[in-house]
C-alpha cells in the first residue's frame, strides 16, 4: 500500500482508501464510546443520604451495601450535619432522605419513617470517678463538660437541646467528629453523650460507657427516616425499608 521512489514514500490507490476508512471508523468509535458513557451516567441516578454527625453505628454503612449491590446503577451520595442542618439539607432539596432523630413536631410535608427508638448513653474516661458507676444522670455530670459533635454554625441549637431538653447545666466543648470527641473522652477532658443502637463499635479500654438516666428512667431517642412526600420514589423508599431491616435486626446493647 506505499510506493517508494528514491527517499520519498506515497500511498497506492489502496492505501488511500484504507487510511481514509480508518479515520472514518476512528471517528465513529469516538461517537460510539461518547454515546455510551452519556447513557450510562444517564442511568446512573444519584439518592443523596444525610445522617447525624454524632450516630456511630453500623446500620447505615450495612444498608448501603446491600442497596449498591441490589441497585448498581444509582450513585450513593452521602453527607452528615447535625440534626438542625440536616432539616436544612432536606428542605432545601439537597439531600433525598436523612437518618435523623425527632425533635420537632412533624410536619405533614413529610414521610416520618420510624426507624428505631433507642437509648442514649454517655462515654466517660476510666480515669474518671463516675466510670464505676452502673448509670449517670445529667446532675452528676454536672462538673464536667460536656462533649458535642456540632459545626460552629449549629453550636447553639445543640447547647439549647441539651440545656433546656435533657437538662444538662454544665459547660460545653464543640468538635467536628466522633473521633475528635473520643480522644478528649480519653483524656478525662469531659464526657461525650452518644446515640447507642447497636454494641458496635466497641468502646476501647480507655473509654467506658454508661446509660444516662433521668430519675429512674433510661432517657430514650428515636430515630426516623425523613424525606419530602412530593419527592417520594422507589429509590427512596427502597433505601428506608433496607434501612429499617438494619435497625430491626442489629445486636442491640442490653
Amino acid at each position: 500500500m506505499l510506493c517508494r521512489e528514491n527517499r520519498k514514500f506515497s500511498l497506492t490507490p489502496a492505501g488511500e482508501y484504507f487510511y481514509h476508512q480508518s479515520l472514518v471508523l476512528l471517528n465513529e468509535a469516538e461517537r460510539v464510546l461518547r454515546e455510551t458513557v452519556r447513557i450510562d451516567k444517564k442511568n446512573n441516578r444519584p439518592l443523596r443520604i444525610g445522617y447525624l454527625l454524632c450516630y456511630g453505628g453500623l446500620e447505615l454503612q450495612h444498608a448501603i451495601a446491600i442497596f449498591t449491590k441490589q441497585y448498581p446503577s444509582i450513585d450513593i451520595h452521602i453527607v452528615n450535619g447535625t440534626h438542625e442542618e440536616l432539616y436544612d439539607l432536606l428542605r432545601l432539596g439537597e439531600v433525598d432522605l436523612v437518618l435523623n432523630d425527632k425533635r420537632r413536631a412533624f410536619s405533614s410535608e413529610y414521610e416520618n419513617f420510624h426507624l428505631y427508638s433507642f437509648y442514649c448513653y454517655i462515654e466517660i474516661s476510666n480515669r474518671n470517678e463516675l466510670s464505676d458507676l452502673d448509670r449517670v444522670t445529667m446532675d452528676d455530670l454536672k462538673r464536667m463538660p460536656c462533649i458535642l459533635v456540632a459545626s460552629k454554625e449549629q453550636q447553639e441549637n445543640e447547647e439549647d437541646y441539651y440545656q433546656n431538653v435533657l437538662g444538662y447545666s454544665g459547660n460545653f466543648l464543640f468538635v467536628d467528629n466522633l473521633e475528635e470527641g473520643r480522644l478528649l473522652v480519653a483524656g478525662n477532658k469531659g464526657f461525650m453523650p452518644v446515640e447507642a443502637v447497636t454494641s458496635i463499635p466497641q468502646v476501647g479500654v480507655t473509654i467506658t460507657r454508661l446509660p444516662l438516666f433521668r430519675s429512674d428512667v433510661h432517657v430514650q431517642r428515636d430515630y426516623f427516616a425523613f424525606w419530602k412526600k412530593e419527592n417520594s420514589n422507589a429509590d427512596i423508599e427502597n433505601f428506608a425499608n433496607i434501612l429499617y431491616g438494619m435497625f430491626a435486626n442489629s445486636p442491640k446493647i442490653n
